[in-house]
């Protein structure tokens, strides 16, 4: 059974210097988190986005909590690019692992089978190969002729948080269609989820939610935060609020105005208690 606790209790499990995993805004994020992980201060955090990253790490750099960051791309979609992002980038405050989309799903993926790296092939001959000496060219062993294939090592972050629209009084998490949430929950030591509700059936028990549900045994622990992926949005629950992104974008743009957001944001915050 996951532990319930609150937002503030949660943040406190991310320590200084974890592997921390994130999803793609569209896949559930926890926004709700990331003022509490503000707060808290864990800082050299090494961010994986799983497989793009948006407003939370882009917020979490502009906090100063991050010292890599490793994603396939930074973005706030029609908003524009990660204002923070880019400003670290600019300055050299953060190291960027650069990837793409199948390698990260790769890593991950190797990683919740339980096996040192995954294998794709359309790596082989790109820019990025070169600048990833963490990934090995070796030869396809089935084949009797030469054949590279790309392994990618497996990704296993300390913590992984997102949000989800229910859980179960058991700790059960239904993510519905959102397998990129699965593969946070299983790859990673420990999973973090907030949800809009819990409900007291148990999710598993209904055919129609089971196979969306990730069971107990991979959440470490649940708080209740209604509305807790907005501005973004979440499927089935409410649309994201680009008016609200499109003003963090501009926002962002410089440090004293990334930190009138969050003054901001914290008032908010206070107001909604």
């Amino acid at each position: 059974m996951s532990t319930v606790l609150t937002l503030d209790a949660m943040a406190r499990r991310v320590k200084p210097g974890m592997k921390l995993a994130l999803p793609v805004d569209y896949a559930g994020v926890s926004m709700a988190m990331t003022r509490p992980l503000i707060a808290h201060g864990a800082g050299r955090l090494h961010v994986v986005c799983l497989p793009t990253g948006g407003m939370q790490p882009d917020m979490l750099i502009g906090a100063g909590l991050v010292d890599t960051i490793e994603t396939s791309a930074m973005t706030l979609g029609e908003a524009g690019g990660a204002p923070c992002f880019a400003r670290a980038i600019a300055t050299g405050a953060i190291k960027v692992v650069d990837s793409t989309c199948p390698a990260v799903h790769a890593g991950f993926l190797a990683a919740q089978k339980g096996v040192p790296f995954a294998t794709l092939r359309g790596l082989i001959g790109t820019d990025i190969l070169a600048n990833r000496p963490d990934w090995k060219v070796i030869d396809n062993p089935f084949s009797e002729t030469p054949d590279p294939i790309v392994a990618i090592p497996a990704i296993r972050p300390d913590v992984a948080i997102f949000h989800a629209p229910v859980a179960d009084r058991d700790g059960n998490v239904w993510i519905g269609r959102r397998r990129e949430l699965a593969s946070l929950a299983y790859a990673s030591e420990q999973t973090l989820v907030t949800v809009e509700r819990i409900v007291e059936e148990s999710l598993l028990s209904d055919e129609r939610t089971a196979a969306g549900v990730i069971p107990s045994l991979y959440v470490e622990a649940v708080a209740v935060a209604p509305g807790g992926a907005k501005p973004l949005g979440l499927w089935g629950e409410y649309g994201p609020d680009m008016t609200e992104v499109a003003r963090y974008a501009r926002e962002a743009r410089s440090e004293a105005g990334f930190r009138a957001f969050l003054d901001g944001a914290d008032h908010a915050l206070e107001a909604a208690r």
